[in-house]
């Protein structure tokens, strides 16, 4: 058995695998789901059982990362909105402290800006 870094070539290429999954995923989502439905389609004639079980797995996958992505989406969707509230909120019972509060973030923000083009 050849061994990497202490551990058996094939661990290696899993974890590897999954990792470039892991950052397609996290990079471009759509792209990785547009790519795995091509592939579906692809070997939607290949009657192999090994092509069937990877295809049934792929699917399998490809709707728990669809409902994961609408959980997440409802998450800060929920978390958006509710901080907007409160801000409004905030904003409403003190809007004199607000606007100096902004005057103040404006004038330190633009001193910076005017400092970093010298």
């Amino acid at each position: 058995m050849r061994l990497f870094h202490g551990r058996p070539a094939g661990q290696l290429k899993g974890q590897i695998m999954k990792k470039n999954i892991e950052e397609a995923l996290r990079e471009d989502p759509a792209q990785m789901i547009e790519d795995a439905q091509t592939l579906m389609e692809a070997t939607a004639d290949v009657a192999s059982e090994k092509v069937a079980e990877a295809r049934k797995r792929l699917k399998q996958v490809m709707e728990r990362v669809a409902e994961c992505g609408k959980e997440t989406w409802n998450t800060v969707s929920e978390k958006a909105a509710a901080g907007a509230r409160m801000t409004d909120d905030a904003i409403r019972e003190n809007p004199y402290s607000s606007i100096g509060v902004a005057l103040g973030v404006g004038a330190l923000l633009g001193y910076l800006l005017s400092r970093s083009r010298d």
